[in-house]
């Protein structure tokens, strides 16, 4: 989550927040150092000691982590404490610090104003001799397997054993200090495993922003092979197993984009296919993301033989089919010309990749009546195997009606897909109301709503509440909440109603959280139930929160975790 730092307030929970500034105002936040690049490391002082780490981009907290195991929300307490502290100033606070029963050791009296981290140690390397960084550096080596570790993988290329090798066993290493007897990684072993396996690929993103491409290669493809191979015995609901996967085949083909020497586009290459051939990434989307690649280099009619080859004698679902077929056209238009890419096109329009190009270049040589069949023919076929795909087809018709000034058109579709709901990249009630004349604008909109309505689909109702929200008709939002209320939905419209009609949100609140109380037990649900109760305040419904924080006393006396809750409303 991203939010500006100037007001964090607003994107925290409030119990969180109120944590977060008990902890800075009893000075648990020590040893706040600012880093380069808007970094920032701070240590809060809990039922452990956590380190937190924030990233600040332009005012806005773009990073941020903590190494407490806290995961019922996107920011704990810890990270609340040092925004606080980053803040201070700004919100003028004056905190009175309360001495610890046991002062944390590394508390220092730190002027604000201090040096950051960086220009320190440029004035201690200006300061020592060349020989005390070498002994330091050994030394440090020594004591330090991680230390020696990333000055290994941050001079690799001064190093004559690199190898693929090298770095396999690193990740090896880390994937099995994770692992129990079972050898299984559980997901509360992941998050670590994920860091140390990303500072890593940072290293190879640093080699390959200086050029040193073989040492990033042999980095990425040892994180790409070893990680995958780590989905099969982790738990990565998480997903930071396959992050740094992620990550590193981004680092693959950005090398392969490179106008690199021919020993490493050879090199590329070659693994791309050695590693298809022997399946080294079955099963995952960087099975056929390798010969994306090493389409993408292609320099002779062998390689791209050798592509075919692959392709030809795979196995693959119908939906690996379809990539398939988009590489193998990629291919054909490299070293055959287009007029062969547009026979295997005409061949393979079925394919919704290569249907979307084909409309893409009718449209783009103003061939608008093909385009339009193309569309249409894709319609008809997706239409019960496919209704997802529908839609898009119906969005380039829209596109094709808008390229030719089709008013007629472009009301019919654009209508069509704003009660369909298909997010996109275009604002269809704009177009609509753009293209709808004024003076029929409001029997339009009628008789769209009752089109909605008489569709009876739940998603409907969110669509006639954009339209009340665009035309400002705040009293009919209010009548479709009233008949179609949750807890999301009076809040996701509070910020529209709240001016006029706060006591009916307030009373919609109550009868949603008492029937929520009834049907829900356990501490995250009365989390969520106080956060509503927190809102009902806000709207001036304070006397409606103490009813019934007094009738739940009463009737579930016997909830401590609620009454705790309750305390804190």
């Amino acid at each position: 989550m991203q939010f500006p730092i100037n007001q964090f307030e607003q994107f925290i929970d409030e119990t969180i927040l109120k944590r977060g500034l008990t902890y800075f105002k009893k000075g648990y936040v020590y040893d706040v150092e600012e880093l380069s690049g808007g970094m920032y490391e701070a240590i809060v002082e809990g039922s452990d000691n956590y380190s937190v780490e924030l990233k600040i981009v332009n005012g806005t907290v773009v990073e941020h982590v903590c190494s407490c195991p806290y995961d019922n929300g996107p920011v704990c307490k810890h990270v609340v404490a040092v925004l606080f502290y980053l803040q201070q100033e700004l919100l003028e606070m004056k905190t009175k610090i309360i001495p610890l029963d046991k002062p944390p050791t590394r508390l220092t009296n730190k002027s604000s104003k201090k040096k950051i981290a960086t220009d320190q140690i440029s004035e201690i390397l200006q300061k020592i001799s060349f020989v005390e960084l070498q002994n330091f550096i050994k030394n440090k080596a020594n004591d330090d397997k991680t230390f020696k570790r990333e000055f290994l993988n941050t001079f690799a290329q001064q190093n004559s054993k690199e190898s693929k090798l090298f770095y396999s066993k690193q990740v090896k290493s880390i994937l099995q200090k994770a692992s129990t007897r079972q050898k299984y990684i559980p997901w509360n072993k992941t998050r670590q495993v994920g860091k140390q396996v990303f500072d890593l690929v940072n290293i190879a993103r640093k080699h390959i922003t200086n050029a040193n491409l073989t040492s990033g290669f042999y980095i990425i493809i040892a994180v790409m092979e070893e990680m995958t191979k780590a989905l099969d015995y982790a738990d990565d609901s998480n997903g930071d197993i396959g992050a740094p996967i992620t990550y590193s085949f981004e680092l693959l083909q950005e090398i392969a984009s490179e106008n690199n020497s021919e020993e490493i586009r050879k090199s590329v290459f070659d693994y791309c296919i050695s590693s298809f051939k022997n399946e080294v990434f079955s099963g995952w989307d960087w099975h056929l993301g390798v010969l994306q690649i090493a389409t993408d280099i292609i320099s002779s009619d062998e390689e791209a033989q050798s592509i075919l080859a692959c392709l030809n004698v795979t196995k693959v679902s119908q939906y690996e089919k379809e990539i398939a077929d988009g590489i193998k056209l990629k291919v054909i238009r490299k070293t055959k010309g287009e007029q062969e890419a547009q026979k295997f096109i005409e061949e393979h329009i079925s394919n919704s990749d290569i249907r979307r190009e084909a409309i893409q270049k009718a449209m783009q040589s103003q061939l608008f009546d093909k385009a339009i069949k193309i569309a249409n023919d894709g319609i008809k076929q997706d239409k019960k195997s496919k209704p997802g795909l529908v839609n898009e087809w119906y969005n380039w018709l829209l596109k094709i009606a808008q390229a030719q000034n089709d008013v007629e058109n472009i009301i019919k579709y654009a209508r069509y897909l704003f009660i369909e709901d298909f997010r996109h990249e275009q604002n269809y009630f704009e177009i609509l109301k753009s293209n709808v004349q004024s003076e029929c604008w409001h029997d339009f909109l009628e008789e769209l709503i009752k089109s909605l309505r008489d569709n009876g689909r739940w998603t409907n109702l969110d669509q006639i509440a954009k339209i009340y929200i665009h035309e400002k008709w705040w009293s009919r939002l209010l009548e479709l909440l009233r008949e179609f209320h949750s807890l999301q939905h009076i809040e996701s419209f509070e910020k529209h109603l709240a001016n006029e009609f706060s006591s009916d949100l307030v009373l919609l609140y109550e009868e949603e959280i008492v029937k929520y109380m009834k049907d829900n037990v356990g501490r995250n649900h009365y989390v969520f139930v106080c956060k509503y109760l927190r809102r009902m305040i806000k709207l001036g419904g304070r006397e409606t929160v103490n009813k019934i924080t007094a009738d739940f006393r009463v009737k579930y006396s016997s909830r401590k975790a609620l009454m705790e809750e309750l305390d804190m409303v």
